[in-house]
């Protein structure tokens, strides 16, 4: 059966810059099994899979998988199934306000301008690390613990934690050994000098969900805000740059109004067409 199918560039203005996501439209009558075929075969950080919605309230389902299994919840996942869904004649049924459904629950997205913000979900688990967590994960980055300025659970489905370290330069200097890393899902940051186009640099490492590192990760830059924040420790509202390691351009727009954090970024278009399924 032929499904309506994009593949899309999110958190960038420019095709090839951000994190590339793959969505079919359409996909009742498909299993699990073929969910995580396709997920694998793509072979990018996530496929997404557009479905009726099953509760009151929301525009669509969505189900998101990576090569390595499924997520309950993901940022650039989110705000690129939305555009997808938009372009192929979804009409929301508020103009400016969209509501997704997926495993952890409803979650709103506006539009603003050229851009969509998703409303970050509230937190699984949060607070320090443990001193094990800690040393496994430095360990695996080849970090001493002293290098490490703050740490958190930031975790809100995919189970991130956060390591802030002095800057960005030593966030971006990190060679990280994936295997070691084990089940860890792993997002450092480190402030750039005043005046910088943006203030944070993001990086993210998941090699257990099949992504060694991410581009650009809406759901770990929510988790990440909602501690910054909260703490005092970002401006309200303050820029991220990530993906600069693997080539990408990303940019993540972070804003709290109300108590509720607001991640935000463009979606562009590579591909339109259709996929046999």
């Amino acid at each position: 059966m032929k499904r309506r199918f994009h593949q899309l560039d999110v958190f960038t203005d420019r095709p090839l810059l951000g994190n590339p996501l793959a969505v079919v439209h359409d996909a009742q009558g498909l299993s699990d099994a073929d969910m995580a075929a396709l997920a694998r075969w793509t072979h990018l950080s996530e496929t997404t899979f557009l479905l009726p919605p099953t509760q009151s309230g929301a525009d669509y389902r969505v189900r998101i998988f990576t090569p390595g299994g499924e997520l309950p919840f993901a940022g650039h996942p989110t705000l690129g199934s939305c555009q997808a869904w938009l372009w192929a004649g979804g009409v929301p049924a508020r103009s400016d306000w969209i509501v997704q459904e997926c495993p952890v629950g409803l979650v709103p997205i506006r539009r603003m301008g050229p851009q969509l913000a998703f409303a970050a979900p509230p937190l699984r688990r949060t607070g320090p690390l443990s001193d094990a967590d800690l040393s496994a994960i430095c360990l695996a980055l080849d970090l001493c613990p002293d290098q490490v300025v703050r740490h958190q659970w930031v975790d809100n489905g995919p189970g991130w934690c956060a390591l802030m370290l002095a800057d960005a330069q030593t966030v971006l200097a990190v060679q990280p050994n994936f295997a070691a890393l084990g089940g860890h899902r792993v997002g450092l940051l480190g402030p750039h000098p005043p005046g910088s186009e943006a203030d944070f640099e993001v990086r993210a490492f998941i090699p257990a969900m099949g992504v060694g590192e991410d581009p650009v990760t809406g759901s770990l830059n929510a988790g990440l805000a909602q501690w910054l924040i909260g703490a005092g420790l970002a401006s309200n509202p303050y820029r991220v740059r990530q993906g600069t390691r693997v080539g990408a351009a990303g940019q993540v727009f972070l804003s709290e109004s109300g108590g509720q954090v607001w991640a935000a970024g463009q979606v562009v278009a590579c591909i339109d067409g259709q996929i046999e399924l």
